[in-house]
């Protein structure tokens, strides 16, 4: 088995944590829709009233978006799950394709990064913008060479 170089060993173990948390959060959001009614009902129930302040403050964020938010969030959190899965296994396996597919998709959500950053900061936000763009520059700088094919 070949060695991996340990810069991305470190981006697909980031990636696969992302790929995770997408799908965990595309799941949340789809259990939400399909129960939608019982969580409305639940946020009214007395005996929740300040029994746990992250419950009521979930269920306060879930409740002021609509059925069909919810839907639309939790199918493209599921599809960015997918992808962002893809994006680990191609990295995994050296793929050129992977490399070109991480630089593409993280080059193109560094301008908003910067953008939101200008908003407001946090300490989420710039974690993730720091990170981002140490993948786009680590990428860049060991993109895969083409594999020369000899003819004999």
């Amino acid at each position: 088995m070949q060695k991996r170089p340990l810069g991305l060993v470190a981006i697909v173990i980031y990636k696969s944590a992302v790929a995770l948390l997408l799908m965990v959060t595309s799941i949340g959001l789809l259990l939400a829709v399909k129960n939608y009614q019982f969580l409305d009902s639940l946020s009214d129930d007395y005996m929740l009233e300040g029994k746990s302040r992250l419950i009521d403050w979930l269920l306060e964020k879930i409740l002021n978006l609509t059925p069909k938010t919810l839907l639309f969030s939790g199918v493209g959190s599921g599809i960015y799950a997918v992808l962002t899965t893809i994006e680990a296994i191609g990295l995994w396996y050296q793929q050129r394709w992977a490399h070109i597919l991480v630089l593409w998709l993280v080059g193109i959500s560094i301008p908003p990064e910067v953008y939101e950053l200008t908003r407001s900061i946090s300490i989420v936000k710039l974690t993730v913008f720091v990170v981002n763009v140490g993948v786009f520059i680590y990428l860049l700088r060991n993109f895969p060479k083409h594999k020369q094919h000899s003819r004999h």
